[in-house]
């Protein structure tokens, strides 16, 4: 017997996730410098961290030798303030991805199933194969959701169904009065977890109101991430929504100190500066128009996004993610989410979106 079948099956048959390839391995790889490459993989913050994040953690540094708050007194409170309601609403994640774990830990048995998307952010399998469960994959309707067909999979030993609104990676987008209505036909005995990882891009017009709806659905979860608008990737910090006793049982599988001190810090300071995502909002809605700008020019389809990212069909999508990073462009390739043909590419600052381009122009002419 090896070491490997010590493992459950199921963990055996997990393929690992591969996150967006960083820079220094780039470098260290291709032999270029650092500076001469341009990373459009990870649908960071191209502005980099909120000015109130980065100025808070200045003085939060002579804390490091004490334990965070593992109870996030302070950041549920933020929160709760800024999403109309009350602490014991919110709970703590490592990154939104550790919350959609959270409630997969919590409310999934072996027995039991999810629902959740074709093209779908892969961490929602990932969290439930883990776990010996069994997972459904819907398939997609325009690279989005087909919410009837989800209901219509959802089965009696259905727990979670997992819902991305902006979707990743396609960034495709429904109304929130549909997914409301989906809502409220979700039988009880199934947790619906939104995942809105990516809502403070959303135009203001179309801002979320499931904070709202909490009160209504005791079996709605919704996720929010710090890692993308607020720029706070590094810290890896998140939180969830849900119900004061779905929280409560989200708590007792949460590890007591999963977030860490300068995440907190940064956190409660970023969540203030409105006038910082604001700026993100416009400038991400003028790269988006160039890169789509740029593709029409190619002859090149995409699939229209409301994120901070945009998904290109360029045909052999291996051979052009290996052509732009010999050319210092590191974007993000999407096979593994049914989309071979395909690339999806974070929007960038206006000189790094021109760089990609003018990357992607010869890599495409190579053929």
């Amino acid at each position: 017997m090896s070491i490997r079948d010590l493992a459950p099956e199921h963990v055996r048959a997990i393929a690992p996730y591969v996150p967006g390839k960083p820079i220094s391995e780039t470098a260290r790889e291709l032999g270029i410098p650092e500076r001469d490459i341009v990373k459009l993989a990870s649908n960071e913050n191209p502005l980099g961290p909120s000015p109130k994040a980065i100025a808070a953690l200045a003085g939060a540094m002579a804390d490091l030798a004490l334990y965070p708050d593992g109870s996030g007194y302070e950041l549920r409170r933020v929160i709760a303030r800024k999403q109309s309601v009350s602490p014991e609403n919110v709970v703590l994640g490592n990154g939104s991805n550790d919350v959609l774990e959270l409630v997969a830990r919590t409310f999934l048995g072996r027995n039991e199933s999810a629902v959740y998307s074709q093209h779908g952010f892969v961490v929602y399998r990932l969290a439930v194969q883990a776990l010996g469960a069994a997972h459904i994959e819907v398939p997609a309707r325009q690279f989005g959701h087909d919410l009837e067909a989800i209901l219509a999979a959802i089965r009696p030993n259905t727990k979670l169904v997992f819902l991305a609104n902006p979707n990743n990676p396609t960034g495709t987008f429904l109304p929130w009065a549909e997914v409301e209505r989906f809502v409220a036909r979700v039988p009880d005995h199934t947790l619906v977890v939104i995942d809105e990882a990516y809502g403070e891009y959303l135009d203001p017009e179309i801002a979320s109101p499931t904070s709202s709806w909490i009160s209504r659905f005791p079996n709605l979860v919704v996720s929010r991430s710090l890692s993308k608008a607020y720029g706070l990737a590094g810290l890896r910090i998140g939180y969830g929504l849900a119900n004061a006793t779905a929280v409560e049982l989200i708590d007792r599988v949460r590890q007591p100190f999963n977030v860490n001190h300068l995440a907190m810090v940064a956190a409660c300071a970023a969540l203030d500066d409105a006038d910082f995502i604001a700026r993100s909002r416009r400038e991400n809605a003028a790269g988006l128009a160039q890169l789509q700008k740029g593709f029409e020019g190619l002859g090149l389809s995409f699939i229209s996004s409301v994120a901070n990212f945009i998904t290109v069909k360029v045909g052999d999508a291996a051979r052009l993610y290996g052509a732009l990073l010999r050319r210092g462009v590191i974007v993000r390739p999407i096979s593994a989410y049914g989309l071979p043909e395909h690339l999806r590419i974070t929007v960038g600052t206006q000189a790094q979106n021109a760089r990609f381009l003018s990357a992607l122009a010869e890599a495409l002419a190579e053929r």
